[in-house]
């Protein structure tokens, strides 16, 4: 029988640089770091000093916009096309950087959005390991349009859903909105389809779900998706617990204003405030921002929304003073405190991924406006999949009316479906700890993971 190394396997993991990216692939260097691997989190120049995880190394790396990144390019096309150049020729000195110590790098883990990283690696001799941070459902759509099994434009009615094996029917508000219309993002839709250009290369693939979650999806399409459900990447303190020391993620491009919310937070009763937030990427449009707004105003409800500087404006003028008893509203808090605390009732959430993640981690029932893209999916999945909230139902304009908020809003805290979707939240919030404690079915996978490094490492050493 072959022995193992003595040398310990390194890994580098490679984020595309936005918030819901950055968190769960360091979130899965620090499970890897967890087992006895060495974890570098390689990253632009413009977000480096963003991350700051116990254990985890950091490198910078150019994107071509050191200065100002995303912000400072023209356009999507742009910076991709920048990144691509920069990214691969200083993630190609990062590897000769570590080639001739004792920590020579063995795998890079990069972003599905960045599938150059895949070649760059290979062109070093070295494992490439490809992370999805979509739900499997979403990408088993995407993966059927790359396998040329649906086609562009996709057209769907209400009365003629899509249907795809693996997948429950699909309406019209159910798929991403640029795959109905392609030209609307198609810089965006050009790099999702990309993340599929070279993945039959990859030595892993893994996504940030489990296999009691989406088990079903994800084997729909594993001939061409053979991906390992590692999920969920939720901090271990909210989880299994087996991480020392691990109840943020280590990365924030914002100041979270926790202790504030906490406070706020202590002075209220049980499962009675609803907790508003759009991630750090939606702009929610004026009427729809006054909507939500005139809703809570109308109610009794208490709120805590999280709403950036930015976006106050839109808020009616009389919105603070006729809640102010009621509500807070903050810049921006540590998510994970808020959703684990006992006087959260709801998650009012667009259903970006990592949202939908952390809701279901810690069983917090939701009450869904997606806005685009994948939250149209993830939406329909929280309510009629799992079972864990309600969606709310937009008017011919796109827009969530006040009294169809309030509605949904009530349904979820005290109306006749609360008892049933709090019940839901609580055995996917189990299933999600099962999933990532030991012998779960994503440790398990994770675990595998490691011993394939650590004879991948073993054989280079004898060479």
């Amino acid at each position: 029988m072959e022995e193992m190394q003595t040398r310990t396997p390194h890994i580098v993991v490679l984020p595309y640089p936005g918030q819901g990216h950055i968190n769960p692939l360091l979130q899965f260097a620090k499970r890897l770091a967890s087992k006895g691997v060495k974890a570098t989190v390689a990253t632009t120049h413009y977000t480096v000093k963003s991350i700051q995880a116990a254990g985890i190394a950091v490198e910078p790396i150019s994107d071509g916009f050191d200065q100002g990144g995303f912000t400072q390019a023209q356009n999507e096309d742009s910076y991709l096309k920048s990144f691509k150049d920069n990214g691969a020729k200083t993630l190609s000195q990062l590897i000769q950087k570590y080639r001739d110590t004792s920590l020579p790098i063995t795998c890079i883990i990069y972003d599905s959005f960045l599938p150059w990283a895949l070649d760059v690696a290979q062109q070093h001799g070295i494992l490439g390991a490809s992370f999805f941070t979509n739900s499997a459902a979403v990408c088993a759509i995407f993966c059927h349009i790359h396998n040329g099994a649906l086609a562009l434009p996709v057209n769907v009615e209400d009365d003629e859903p899509l249907v795809l094996p693996g997948l429950p029917p699909l309406k019209a508000c159910d798929v991403p909105g640029f795959i109905k219309a392609p030209e609307s993002y198609p810089a965006y839709l050009a790099m999702k389809l990309s993340q599929f250009s070279n993945l039959e290369k990859a030595d892993f693939v893994f996504a940030n779900s489990f296999q009691e979650l989406e088990g079903k999806e994800a084997k729909s399409v594993a001939k061409s998706w053979p991906a390992k459900l590692v999920g969920p990447m939720v901090p271990s303190y909210y989880l299994d617990g087996r991480i020392e020391g691990d109840k943020g993620y280590g990365a924030s491009l914002w100041k979270p204003l926790s202790g504030h919310c906490t406070k706020w937070l202590a002075t209220k009763p049980p499962r009675s405030v609803a907790y508003i937030s759009f991630g750090s990427m939606v702009e929610l449009t004026s009427k729809q921002t006054e909507e939500i707004a005139y809703a809570l105003m109308r109610s009794n409800v208490q709120f805590l929304w999280v709403l950036r500087d930015t976006e106050r404006h839109k808020l009616p003028t009389q919105f603070v003073d006729a809640t102010e008893h009621r509500g807070l509203v903050v810049s921006w808090c540590n998510q994970l405190e808020v959703l684990a605390n006992g006087a959260v009732g709801c998650f009012v959430t667009h259903c970006g991924w990592n949202s939908t993640v952390e809701g279901l981690s810690l069983g917090v029932p939701m009450v869904a406006i997606p806005q685009w893209s994948d939250q149209m999916t993830d939406a329909k999945f929280i309510e009629e999949v799992w079972g864990v909230g309600v969606r709310c139902r937009e008017d011919e304009f796109g827009v969530v009316k006040s009294e169809e908020f309030l509605f949904c809003l009530k349904e979820v805290m005290e109306g006749k479906k609360s008892e049933v979707v709090r019940r839901n939240a609580r055995k996917w919030r189990d299933l999600a700890k099962g999933a990532v404690g030991g012998e779960g079915s994503s440790d398990k996978c994770i675990d595998e993971f490691v011993t394939r490094l650590k004879i991948a490492e073993n054989r280079r050493e004898k060479e």
